[in-house]
């Protein structure tokens, strides 16, 4: 019998058996349906990309798009100790403080920005800025990109020729402008929540992780929470807790597993022959994701991480990693980036930009001859909404997932307006000495209609899906603001799923936080000291 069962490994799962493994008292069963985070790639940041397909990836797709001319979007979703953090391209964003006091304004109390940002510093060693708006002493190094490619500088360059600000931190005063990206790296590593917070735990007597055992239903008395199913080698195995199971499993397992347990949306569950435990509308609905579309030249100069991967170059620059912890591998491809508002009027960004110095096409797997770089402009703020429903009631048989992409007419006219910018940094002077031809799109775009159709045929999910356990008290809120099932006992849910509205940025960072707030909520402890500005002088 344990205390606390933790179902996913992954980027919340691993911090929560850190933080409830502090008290000897608690003993925690942690469950990951992958395997250790063993594969080198993991460990090699610019390497991320090999990873999807592979064995640590769950490799989902979503349901043909009818507004993306029937394609079907890519998903990855990490299967290992770490989870998506461990696949991730390692960018630290918060998200904008409007969407955090968003959540609150929804009557979510506890989770305004004032409230959350002690929750953010918690987790963090921040390695460049020491100032009220970061922490020091956390477990997860955050780092400056120790080799910054050329293409980058110029990308930084071009957008502050066309107008825009430099930002040196997007997560401190201010969201908006352009710069260079903040990794979760150390030493020139993936750091990610495996390393910084499973890694120490692990060696507490009170911690027993079992990998290679995926969650197949929950147990119940009533409608309290007991403890899980799960498969392992084939068989079935049974574990209980006697105080709470927390999901971590993510925006496509939590619902899922709840799904599968008979929690969820009564006539869905009865069409595919699951009795229903408990009717609870919102689960798997309000699913939403970053879209981004790209642009990409071909460069005669070789200088980018393209031809870091040549022949002649690749096993120097693999000896610099692996011994010297330096050179174009500890890149995390998508370097640099910016924030803009595509109207004076919104209240903070609704367009996100990557800057990558290589050829990124489908998702970094296709790998162009010669040497190119990228500009992904981003989706921040979807008014699509979709969800993820169950085809069958066999757990193994993976999930219908229908984001809804561009259904939502505003959605395809902001990142037009977006790709403008994009295309003007593109061909900004600053780039002037590395364009060469015109990869993607295939010719110069003139009016909106084409930029709409290129959008429709190129764009990708960002691999940010968040909000089908949404928190709130409406009639699809899944959790209450302290992560409790509606209607149920000794269930919480912490992960990416309960955000009831994407933040504006990168979701790892996010999700981070949520599992270190979810973690005082757990053990009823006083919530971390809000952060007041006027009080940090900003």
């Amino acid at each position: 019998m344990f205390n606390y069962i933790i179902i996913g490994a992954g980027s919340a799962g691993c911090v929560l058996a850190n933080r409830l493994t502090e008290n000897k008292a608690n003993k925690i069963l942690l469950l990951e349906a992958g395997g250790p985070d063993e594969k080198k790639e993991i460990h090699i940041p610019a390497a991320f990309s090999k990873l999807f397909k592979s064995e640590v990836d769950w490799e989902y797709y979503s349901t043909p798009q009818p507004q993306l001319n029937g394609r079907k979007l890519f998903m990855p979703r990490g299967k290992t100790l770490g989870g998506s953090s461990s696949i991730n391209a390692m960018i630290y964003i918060r998200g904008h403080r409007a969407d955090y006091d968003g959540w609150a304004a929804l009557g979510n109390n506890g989770w305004s920005y004032q409230e959350v940002l002690p929750y953010f510093k918690r987790s963090e060693e921040q390695r460049t800025h020491k100032n009220e708006f970061h922490g020091l002493k956390g477990g997860l190094r955050i780092s400056d990109l120790i080799c910054k490619n050329e293409l980058s500088e110029a990308f930084v360059k071009g957008a502050q020729e066309i107008g825009y600000d430099l930002n040196n931190d997007f997560n401190g005063a201010e969201q908006e402008g352009f710069g260079f990206y903040q990794v979760t790296q150390k030493f020139g590593k993936r750091h990610s929540t495996a390393a910084a917070f499973l890694e120490p735990a692990i060696r507490r007597p009170n911690l027993t992780t079992i990998t290679h055992a995926e969650a197949t239903k929950l147990l119940f008395e009533g409608k309290k929470v007991t403890g899980v199913e799960y498969q392992q080698g084939g068989e079935l195995h049974q574990v209980f807790a006697d105080a709470e199971v927390v999901l971590c499993g993510g925006t496509i397992n939590t619902p899922k597993l709840l799904m599968h347990s008979g929690i969820g949306e009564g006539k869905h569950l009865q069409e595919i022959g699951i009795d229903t435990l408990h009717h609870l509308n919102g689960v798997g609905k309000n699913l939403q994701d970053h879209l981004f579309g790209g642009i990409m030249y071909r460069t005669k100069k070789e200088v980018t991480l393209d031809s870091a991967e040549d022949l002649f170059n690749v096993f120097g620059n693999l000896f610099n990693h692996l011994f010297f912890r330096e050179g174009p591998f500890t890149s995390n491809v998508a370097e640099a980036g910016g924030f803009i508002k595509t109207t004076d009027s919104l209240p903070a960004p609704d367009i996100q930009f990557h800057f990558a110095p290589a050829f990124f096409l489908e998702h970094g797997t296709v790998k162009p001859k010669g040497n190119g770089f990228s500009i992904a402009p981003t989706l921040l703020t979807p008014k699509s909404r979709g969800f993820i429903k169950l085809q069958s009631n066999n757990p193994n048989e993976y999930p219908l997932i229908n984001p809804q992409h561009f259904t939502n007419e505003e959605d395809i006219k902001t990142l037009i307006e977006g790709y403008k910018v994009g295309w003007k940094i593109m061909n900004s002077e600053a780039f002037a000495g590395y364009r060469d031809t015109l990869f993607m799109p295939e010719k110069v775009l003139q009016t909106d209609d084409e930029i709409a159709e290129h959008l429709r045929n190129s764009v990708e999910a960002l691999y940010h899906p968040i909000g089908t356990c949404k928190m709130g008290n409406d009639s699809e809120a899944v959790v209450d603001s302290e992560l409790k099932v509606h209607g149920i006992e000794n269930l919480r849910i912490a992960d990416a799923s309960i955000m009831p509205i994407i933040p504006r940025g990168n979701t790892n960072a996010p999700t981070i936080m949520i599992a270190e707030k979810a973690a005082d909520l757990i053990l009823k402890k006083q919530p971390l000291k809000v952060w007041r500005e006027e009080v940090a002088g900003f």
